[in-house]
């Protein structure tokens, strides 16, 4: 997955650094390039667990696919951050009797 989509990786590797630095700051650019990464995941993560349906192990296929998630979380431990909606802080004055 990684080695057919590097120059991808390479780029979201960089994002989840930013990310990973400055939270707040970064969040709206994580989560647009996150898509990209999401959908790439998703779709290796189809042909693994559809390949293992096929040959009669279909049984097995969620933990296969929790261990899927879970190597792409080692690789990038933020990644269930992509889509966060930040809002602006909200201000709330101080009432004074």
């Amino acid at each position: 997955m990684i080695e057919e989509n590097k120059v991808v990786f390479d780029e979201f590797t960089k994002k989840h650094l930013e990310y990973s630095i400055d939270q707040e700051k970064n969040q709206e650019d994580f989560n647009k390039f996150g898509e990209k990464i999401l959908t790439i995941i998703k779709i290796w993560e189809d042909r693994l667990c559809k390949s293992s349906e096929g040959s009669g192990y279909g049984k097995f296929t969620g933990n296969l696919a929790e261990k899927f998630q879970e190597e792409v979380r080692s690789h990038f431990p933020l990644i269930d951050h992509i889509g966060i909606i930040v809002e602006p802080k909200m201000l709330i004055k101080r009432i004074r009797l």
